[in-house]
């Protein structure tokens, strides 16, 4: 049995391992794809405190050998549930068998919505972002496209619109979602173009990424030249198979607060899937110290 199972490999599992090894508690570590989680994606990050500038899979990467290192254990595998016993036992259920812990954070993070458009995998990290506040400085005087309309997209095309040269807002209904004051502001930014009723066909380019070709619901296509894309359509939390440890809220977030607490005695949760406003690196990795401690603690006040 395990002091602590840690449900995902991003930043805040990661982290979590870390201070849980340092707290001197036998760990595992699941994760279904890559360690490091979405931050592999990034080819340059420049807001993690320390670091003036780190690739995503280099980040990734140090922190992976650090925990590695310190004795935790690493398995790619897929969690499937969380089975909690009478005497407070927790067992994760995977795809590759079952593993008992006496304390579990799940740290499955919360993926970006993708557009479906043809090319977009390819371009995923060299072309297309997820994140103005992480990328948009890269695109200084250059020209970019935000698909969406919602609030999120909106603040996305806000914070570009400072810094780059031309933004093209792309969105598939007939007016914006967002509110009406960021609505507002949008539209008196002169270097903003919106494009309605449009949908993303495909991404462009050959080595490098040139730009999008859109479809209007009138039928007609067209090529818009682009320096870089940012998708703004949405998150998906990864909660749905620990509702019964977990509670949820309508987005599916899990409806902790910053002590990282859930409704389960043993059961934490950290990073991008509990519901919070700013996902970060840094509020992750953050997400994971706190989670890791309080799981310390609780292993020690429950200890016989």
């Amino acid at each position: 049995m395990y002091d602590i199972i840690i449900i995902g490999g991003g930043p805040a599992g990661l982290t979590a391992a870390l201070y849980a090894r340092r707290a001197e508690k036998s760990v595992l570590l699941l994760e279904k794809a890559a360690f490091g989680g979405q931050i592999t994606f990034s080819p340059l990050v420049e807001n993690i405190p320390g670091c003036a500038s780190v690739s995503g899979n280099e980040f990734a990467a140090q922190l992976t050998d650090r925990v590695l290192e310190l004795g935790a254990e690493l398995e790619p595998c897929e969690a499937t549930g969380i089975k909690i016993s009478p005497d407070g036992k927790k067992t994760v259920l995977t795809d590759d068998g079952e593993f008992d812990g006496r304390a579990v954070i799940v740290a499955t993070g919360a993926k970006h919505r993708l557009l479906g458009a043809k090319n977009e995998e390819k371009f995923i990290g060299s072309g297309e972002s997820f994140c103005a506040v992480c990328d948009g400085a890269f695109y200084q005087g250059k020209s970019v496209g935000v698909v969406g309309g919602g609030n999120s997209a909106i603040q996305e095309a806000l914070l570009l619109a400072d810094v780059c040269s031309h933004v093209t807002v792309i969105q598939n209904l007939g007016f914006l979602t967002g509110e009406a004051s960021l609505r507002e502001r949008l539209l008196k930014k002169q270097n903003v173009e919106i494009i309605y009723n449009s949908t993303v066909l495909s991404l462009e380019g050959d080595a490098e990424f040139s730009g999008v070709t859109v479809r209007s619901d009138e039928g007609g296509e067209k090529f818009i030249p682009l320096d870089g894309l940012f998708v703004a359509i949405g998150l998906e939390p990864q909660n749905s198979a620990f509702e019964s440890a977990v509670s949820l809220d309508e987005a599916g977030y899990a409806d902790s607060g910053e002590d990282c607490i859930t409704k389960t005695p043993g059961v934490f949760v950290a990073g991008d899937c509990r519901r919070k406003r700013v996902r970060q690196v840094a509020t992750a990795c953050s997400d994971g110290a706190v989670a890791a401690l309080a799981a310390c603690d609780y292993i020690d006040s429950t200890a016989s």
